[in-house]
């Protein structure tokens, strides 16, 4: 009886794994180590202590970054357009909670990376809060 129940337990840990899943590194972003600091006490960062407010940090990533508050925590993407090939027009600008891709008008959330219709979301990138700075990482 025991030979049985532990059969039904590995049998689905076994086959229930499955290699078909959909692949999303992004072929129009190349990969960049990112690991900055920011002080929310500097006054370029104030915005960042207001739910719902974005603010955009150049030479970071592969565009800069844009960094969201979202009330419980923030989150940090990558200003480059993830749908597009590099280019002139391929640095997102903030438009409230939302970044606009400058080549085509899209428009992703700064809450989630998504937009509708889109195959790659944002790159996005971790961010650990100690006190009143924010490490932004990958």
């Amino acid at each position: 009886m025991k030979k049985y129940f532990l059969l039904l337990i590995v049998f689905p840990l076994l086959f229930g794994c499955s290699n078909d899943s959909p692949n999303n590194n992004n072929p129009y972003l190349p990969i960049y180590q990112v690991n900055t600091e920011i002080n929310l006490n500097l006054p370029q960062y104030s915005d960042l202590k207001f739910v719902s407010n974005a603010v955009y940090i150049p030479n970071q990533g592969v565009r800069g970054i844009i960094v969201f508050n979202m009330g419980s925590g923030y989150n940090a993407f990558d200003a480059a357009c993830p749908n597009q090939a590099l280019s002139s027009c391929s640095t997102m600008t903030i438009k409230g909670i939302n970044a606009i891709c400058a080549c085509d008008n899209t428009e992703y959330s700064l809450f989630s990376g998504q937009s509708k219709g889109k195959q790659y979301p944002l790159r996005q990138y971790r961010v650990e809060v100690n006190g009143n700075v924010l490490r932004v990482f990958n």
